[in-house]
């Protein structure tokens, strides 16, 4: 599991005190190892939860492992189960992990997908927790179609529990999806840590975020790309097309505005708190307004999501006259 806030916090002042009397001595410190059969024990745990007649004959697969951790074991897993693979950013060098490559630059994978006329894409991230995939006919999907797409298979198959978990960001073309299979949703802060606080508290067993951290509660706690990528892949196995298993929503126009601050306390003004609510106000259930500060940065990020674009620009523009 992730540590908690509170947690993380406490080891932050530690490390900001003084604390050269509280380390350890160098003969006390753990020691590295190199676990060489890593790479084929994690392939065993992974395939574990798919039956064993499970194979990938016949389909064209791409992917791209960002020159990162799943450069070894993406490959190899998909060829282990028969597929035919194309596989891009597996060559890292130490310094070109996410370099114009992996689920940050999906463009890549989708192109990748047309030129071989592959029946899907996958794109890691560098640490391979992420996904973002690309159909036979070169769409990108993100994370919030693929939490769609399984969340439909799980509830037909009887195997959804509870109910799933987005975050502040998740589209709401996906909470209209999610309203109309009358599957519970809860929305988290934005961070994968925040989606599976969120999914132990509700007893839910899948939730994730558009970025591509998707947890499958059912096999593990924490994001896995290559575990999300078998799951999608073990759905469409009988002939089914990827552009259709993914097709479950129509995603909203969503329109992002970040506005650099001295004091990200301005959120709290009185103001800016009456913008926020009247433009909430005027969206009434055609759209939905966020306003948050910037977790790294000294800014406060706008977010606004509605089919009707005149409404959604004139609600943006209310808020953001009050913090500009």
């Amino acid at each position: 599991m992730k540590l908690s806030d509170k947690i993380e916090k406490k080891i932050e002042k530690l490390i900001d005190r003084k604390i050269i009397k509280n380390l350890s001595s160098p003969n006390k410190l753990g020691r590295v190892k190199r676990l060489e059969s890593g790479t084929e024990q994690y392939l065993k745990i992974v395939k574990k939860n798919f039956p064993k007649e499970f194979n990938l004959r016949g389909l064209r697969i791409v992917i791209d492992c960002a020159n990162g951790a799943g450069y070894k074991a993406g490959p190899e897993l998909l060829r282990s189960l028969g597929a035919k693979v194309m596989a891009i950013g597996v060559n890292p060098n130490g310094m070109n992990i996410n370099h114009n490559c992996g689920s940050t630059y999906p463009n890549k994978i989708r192109l990748a997908v047309k030129k071989h006329k592959a029946h899907l894409g996958i794109s890691l991230d560098g640490d391979a927790d992420r996904i973002i995939m690309s159909d036979e006919l070169g769409n990108i999907i993100d994370g919030d179609q693929i939490i769609a797409a399984i969340s439909k298979r799980w509830k037909d198959k009887k195997m959804l529990k509870g109910g799933v978990v987005g975050t502040l960001m998740s589209n709401y073309g996906l909470e209209k999806f999610f309203r109309s299979e009358n599957i519970k949703f809860l929305r988290s802060n934005v961070g994968d840590r925040y989606v599976k606080e969120k999914m132990q508290k509700n007893n839910f067993n899948l939730g994730g975020e558009q970025s591509g951290h998707i947890i499958l509660g059912k096999f593990a706690t924490t994001g896995d790309g290559l575990l999300v990528a078998l799951e999608t892949l073990f759905a469409i196995r009988k002939g089914r097309k990827a552009s259709y298993f993914f097709n479950k929503f129509k995603k909203i126009p969503q329109v992002l505005e970040n506005i650099e601050v001295k004091d990200k306390s301005i959120i709290k003004d009185l103001e800016v708190k009456k913008s926020i609510k009247l433009a909430e106000k005027l969206m009434n259930g055609q759209g939905r307004i966020l306003v948050r500060e910037s977790g790294t940065e000294t800014k406060i990020r706008v977010m606004g999501e509605s089919e009707n674009k005149k409404l959604l620009i004139k609600c943006m523009n209310i808020i953001l006259k009050k913090i500009k």
